[in-house]
């Protein structure tokens, strides 16, 4: 940087506020809008977070660790014992509504049913069961301390229901039962009993349901088994009394189908009246068969003469002495005598078959007429039967409307007691083949190692909430901690610009040494930083500057010193006033008694109290004797004077103040200078306090070029260069004794010949 050049006052026409005052008042009145969007996440931010609170955050993981290492190691070894059981959420129904008593499945719902017994294995008395079988109350060793046996089976049942944890496997049928005991071996027993019970006791309130059943029924079909033997009697009476009888017992004797009020089908009248209707009906179709032949008897007569053996043993006859007629009848005369013969031989055959077929045919008609006069005769007779009975079978409709309500009686009570009776077997049956709730797939077995504490998990569970404490720990400081840490603070939060960022000094070095080398990191950010005021001024640096900072050892005077260094290097006349007379940091040759303190008090020249130093360009003006009002001094007029002089003899002055906050000396000097320089040391001034130093500066009129962030760590951000960088400063000392200059080695009454 030894390359950069100034452009000095006597090169520019003269300004009464210099070159800053085209800039208004502060940065307060004009801020720069470079805030970050809000809720936004940085980062970087959180990096330098993280590089800066890395030890705590490492320390409370630590500790956590610790923690967690020293819990594992005093908690009581706990065993735990399991058990997988099997439910069955499609149990066998014995009982059935049909008649039909095969076993069949019954739906449930699943999730309701497998929700249902995990609340029965989580249940008091399935504990209370538990505790009474494997006799805990009388466990000196399980339960002890309480007076009495009931408060002890209360405590009993109250810790095996909070050890006791139920486990269901999802996408299965499947429960795990877990039960935790610092004893494995009573672990087992206990969680071995919590299943056996379990099972044990869905037998009995199942066996216990069905004895219910029994008892309910046996009641019921008793009560019913009267009702129908009282129906049978009076139905038996009734028929007697009405001389009624019933062929089959399941019908009604005199009751009708379908609904109607009385039927003959099953008594004697209402049998005969069928029989002899199925007969008067077979007779009437006889009778008109029979008159049928009768009335067609010459054709069936002769037809049935036709078909008499003798009428066709009589046509083969003739037939035959037909034919030899006809074949002597070729060789012969007809009036041969064996023709004649044979002529008279037909004519005898003829005569003889019609003489045989109309005695037949006389025959025939006889008996079809005595066949349809019988035919006729029995079913009159029959027609007669039917009447007579018809007339019964009414009589009876009329007397069985009584017998039909009593019979359906009697049906309905047998209907009740026969369903009753088959409910109350299959229930007998199923009592004795009930089917488990659950089954048991793995049996609980002594542990060997500790479920809890669990050395692993502790330390995980540590490690992380140390983590968590530790991460929420430093951003919650970082929340609280509202100082000026990075640039960005500088820009977001006091609204004014950045001129550079100083890093803290490397380990070994001194703040003088660092100044010596051109090229060391402090010196190359102080470069930096006198080119950002240039540039703030119009590409000159301004001819007067103060140099000030918020409260002390920020580093107001070691940037002073570093500023002023640099400006005389690049070939500017530059004098550094130190205007600190209460804790001054610069010395020179001269006496004692020269320097700003005496020219305030007197109307000394000034060039005589400046001293030169060995860095070419570079002048002193000391604080000098420290007087006991220094915020009087300065606000006489004769401060204006002095800073005028330098002015007209110096291209640059710039001047090194006491802190803004609890002192009125910079407010005055601010006011007569072109530009106030804040310093600012990073993570140390809280921002209320350096807008405080702002507002005061903005009321005294002054101008503020911008911030130099100082003392920072880029470990603890993202942001600026790789450096380091320490400085110190203190204020306070008793009266009478030597003052106590900043603990700032580099800046502690600093012999400024020594800065070549």
């Amino acid at each position: 940087m030894n390359d950069i050049t100034a452009t000095f006052p006597q090169d520019r026409p003269e300004d009464p506020k210099g070159p800053l005052a085209h800039k208004g008042t502060t940065a307060l009145a004009n801020p720069i809008q470079v805030e970050k969007p809000p809720h936004h996440f940085d980062v970087n931010e959180a990096w330098r977070i993280l590089m800066k609170w890395r030890w705590l955050i490492v320390g409370i993981m630590i500790a956590s660790i610790a923690v967690a290492i020293i819990v594992t190691v005093l908690t009581t070894p706990i065993y735990r014992s399991t058990v997988t059981l099997q439910i069955n959420t499609q149990p066998l129904q014995v009982m059935q509504q049909q008649e039909n008593t095969d076993v069949q499945p019954v739906s449930r719902d699943e999730a309701t049913f497998l929700a249902t017994q995990i609340g029965l294995l989580s249940s008091r008395t399935l504990a209370e069961r538990v505790m009474r079988t494997l006799n805990l109350a009388d466990n000196n060793a399980f339960v002890k301390g309480y007076p009495n046996r009931q408060a002890r089976e209360g405590a009993v049942i109250a810790k095996l229901m909070k050890n006791l944890e139920v486990t269901p496997l999802r996408g299965s049928t499947l429960i795990m039962i877990g039960y935790d005991d610092p004893d494995p071996a009573l672990a087992a027993r206990i969680i071995n009993a919590f299943s056996q019970g379990f099972i044990d006791t869905s037998l009995e309130r199942g066996y216990n349901a069905t004895a219910f059943a029994r008892q309910f029924l046996q009641s019921r079909l008793d009560a019913t088994r009267g009702k129908l033997e009282s129906s049978e009697r009076a139905l038996v009476a009734y028929a007697r009394s009405q001389n009624i009888l019933s062929l089959d017992g399941s019908a009604s004797a005199a009751g009708g189908k379908d609904g109607d009020s009385a039927s003959a089908q099953d008594s004697l009248s209402a049998q005969s009246l069928v029989a002899y209707n199925e007969a008067l009906t077979a007779a009437t179709r006889d009778r008109i068969a029979a008159e049928e032949a009768y009335r067609q008897g010459d054709p069936a007569a002769s037809a049935a003469a036709e078909s008499n053996p003798a009428v066709q043993q009589l046509r083969g006859q003739l037939a035959g002495v037909q034919a030899d007629y006809q074949q002597k009848l070729g060789t012969y005369r007809p009036d041969y005598p064996e023709l004649v013969a044979l002529r008279q031989r037909m004519d005898s055959l003829s005569s003889a078959i019609s003489s045989e077929t109309h005695k037949l045919a006389s025959a025939q008609r006889d008996t079809l007429r005595s066949a349809y006069v019988s035919a006729r005769g029995r079913e009159q007779e029959l027609q007669s039967q039917v009447n007579t009975y018809r007339s019964n079978v009414l009589d009876l409709r009329n007397r069985g409307i009584q017998y039909n309500i009593l019979q359906r009686d009697l049906d309905t009570n047998r209907s009740i007691y026969d369903a009753l009776l088959q409910r109350f077997k299959e229930i007998g049956a199923a009592s004795g083949v009930g089917e488990s709730q659950a089954a048991i797939v793995d049996n609980g077995v002594r542990p060997s190692t500790p479920y809890y504490p669990n050395v692993f998990e502790n330390l995980a569970i540590g490690l992380l909430a140390g983590l968590v404490i530790g991460l929420g720990t430093a951003f919650a400081i970082e929340f609280i901690d509202d100082t000026i840490k990075t640039p960005d603070d500088v820009i977001n939060k006091l609204k004014i610009p950045v001129l550079g960022v100083v890093p803290k000094n490397s380990k070994g070095m001194t703040f003088v040494d660092e100044l010596k080398d051109q090229r060391s990191e402090i010196s190359e950010a102080y470069y930096t930083v006198m080119s950002s005021i240039q540039f703030i001024a119009g590409s000159s640096f301004p001819r007067t500057a103060l140099v000030t900072s918020t409260r002390p050892s920020e580093g107001k005077s070691s940037s002073s010193l570093a500023l002023a260094q640099n400006l005389a290097r690049t070939g500017a006349s530059v004098v550094l006033v130190d205007a600190d007379m209460r804790k001054p940091s610069f010395k020179t040759s001269l006496p004692e008694e020269m320097g700003l303190a005496t020219l305030l008090l007197s109307n000394g020249d000034v060039m005589e109290h400046v001293a030169a130093t060995s860095l070419a360009n570079l002048s002193l003006l000391s604080s000098g004797p420290i007087p006991p009002n220094p915020a009087e001094l300065l606000a006489t007029p004769r401060i204006n004077t002095i800073i005028a002089e330098l002015s007209a003899h110096f291209d640059i002055v710039l001047i090194d103040s006491p802190p803004v906050l609890g002192f009125a000396d910079v407010p005055v000097l601010s006011a007569i200078c072109d530009a106030t320089i804040l310093v600012v040391e990073a993570g140390a001034v809280r921002r209320p306090s350096v807008l405080s130093s702002l507002r005061r500066i903005m009321a005294a009129n002054g101008h503020v070029a911008g911030a130099i962030l100082t003392k920072y760590n880029p470990r603890n951000g993202g942001y600026g260069y790789g450096y380091g960088y320490g400085y110190g400063y203190g204020y306070g000392y008793a009266p009478g004794s030597s003052p106590r200059y900043g603990q700032d080695a580099e800046v502690r009454q600093l012999d400024i010949d020594r800065i070549a």
